[in-house]
Parts: structure tokens; sequence; C-alpha cells
């Protein structure tokens, strides 16, 4: 370890919970900490949780223990504004990325994506964007900036497709099955729990149970303009990201792969909105 100070920190986060260890020291190997053996995983897995949730990013804070929000999401709500904007400014951007799933079935598959930042009045807008800010400020906070972003949107695009395939003449925009798609991420989380206690089923179910609710509390609205089918799947998209990605959280937790995965979402939406306009043209 790199200073006494340090070792101290993660003993202390150790102790918080209830691993107990000695602190150890030399002039050859430096500053070390020792925990029994049994607890030497689960100590590990504690102290990379900890260096991520303090790697002084402003962005991210922490509003209980194991839970991050990340206030990157704010920039998420900004881009859904000025795609507001512009599709009121400029006649032809709406028709031109909304979802059609006629238009998909003929080739023009950027639809899928586009439609995710267009909306069909301010209220529509306002709704999708107040949720969102938080859901997706929570799921960026347990999966990393980019990759909860990535995978965010990519349950959008699940939401579309699983109406695209349903019903042939399916019409519709919106950013709520990326909205439902970050309520299956953070119920995906649950995954985690049950993995890391197999003996504790209670936390796995009340997360999936807690994430079903949510999904029927904002996604399945009576209202006539709910797009009921974008919403499960979307729903059903961010369960199946969610549960892979807690599979493998030394990976999807690293810098440069969130560095990456908010590349491919920037080059996702760049690609799909010239693909549209360019066609549009």
């Amino acid at each position: 370890m790199r200073s006494k100070r340090q070792t101290l920190d993660w003993s202390l986060m150790l102790l918080s919970q209830e691993i107990e260890s000695s602190i150890d020291h030399s002039e050859l190997a430096g500053w070390g900490l020792t925990v029994a053996t049994q607890h030497h995983g689960h100590a590990l897995e504690l102290i990379r949780q900890y260096r991520l949730e303090n790697l002084g990013w402003p962005w991210r804070r922490k509003i209980r223990r194991n839970v991050l929000f990340d206030w990157g999401s704010v920039a998420w709500v900004f881009l859904l504004v000025a795609f507001f904007w512009i599709q009121g400014n400029r006649s032809g951007v709406a028709a031109a990325g909304m979802m059609d799933a006629a238009a998909v079935t003929r080739g023009e598959w950027w639809r899928l994506f586009t439609a995710i930042f267009l909306h069909a009045d301010i209220g529509h807008l306002v709704a999708n964007a107040g949720f969102g800010l938080v859901l997706l400020g929570l799921a960026m906070g347990a999966y990393g900036t980019g990759v909860g972003l990535l995978s965010a949107y990519l349950a959008g695009v699940g939401g579309n497709v699983l109406a695209w395939l349903i019903d042939p003449n399916h019409l519709s925009l919106g950013a709520s099955g990326m909205v439902m798609g970050c309520v299956g991420l953070l119920a995906a989380q649950a995954v985690s729990l049950s993995r890391d206690r197999p003996r504790l089923p209670k936390p796995m179910l009340a997360g999936l149970a807690a994430g079903v609710m949510l999904f029927l509390l904002l996604g399945s609205s009576s209202s006539p303009q709910t797009d009921l089918v974008a919403h499960a799947g979307g729903f059903i998209t961010g369960v199946l990201l969610g549960t892979l990605l807690t599979l493998t959280p030394r990976v999807t937790s690293h810098p440069a792969v969130n560095l990456l995965a908010g590349a491919l979402f920037s080059l996702l939406v760049i690609l799909a909105w010239r693909s549209a306009l360019w066609q549009s043209r």
C-alpha cells in the first residue's frame, strides 16, 4: 500500500463490514493488511469497491451504503432536451427518427435507436427526463458511468426491437423504454447479492420484487399513449444485460471499459442519426 493513512482507511472500512484485520509494516514490503483466510476474497472485493467509490469523480456520490448516484445522468437529460428543441425547430426530424416497425422492416434500422430521443410533447419529455434522471443516475452508479449509460440505451433499443417483432405496424417515440431498462438493470443487482450471499435468498427476491413493482408502477399505465410492449421489452432487456454485467464486475467497473462504453454510446447515437437525417434529405 502507498501509505499508513491508506492502510488505516482500508482497515476501518473492513471493520465496518465486520472483517477484522491487522496492520503490517516493513521497510521492504511497505504497509499491508492481514485478514483471516476465509475472509480474504470478500476483503479484496470490498477494497476494490471502496477504491472505485473514492476515485474522486465529482459526479458520483454515495447516497447510502453500497449505493452510488451518478450525476452524469444530467448530461443525458440535456441531450433529450437538445433533441426536443431540434425536433421542434427542424421539420422532418420526428418523421425521420420515430419508431416505425414497417420502415424498420424495409431496412431503416436506425429508428430502433433514434426514436429514444424524440418526444410527443413537453409533458412526455418532462416525465421521461424526470424519472430517467434518477433511474439512469442509479444505474450508472451501480454499473459505471459509461457501462450503465450504454446498457440503458441498449435496453431501450431492446424495447423497440420487441415492439417491431410483435406489431408490424407499430409507431412510437420516447425514452420510456430506456427508463424501464434502467429499472431492469437495477433489479438485476439482486443477482449480485444472491451470488455474494448464496445462503440468503431474501435480498435477491426483494430486489427482483421491487424492480417488478416499480416497472408495474411506472411502465404499465392504462393511458392509451403508454407503449406497454416497448416498456416490457426495455425492462426485460435491462434485466438480461444487468445479469450479465454482474457476472463480470471487475471488467465493467474498470475506467478504460467505461470510457470505451461511453465512446460506443456516442458512436451509436451519431451513426443512427446520421443515417436518419441522410435518408430524409
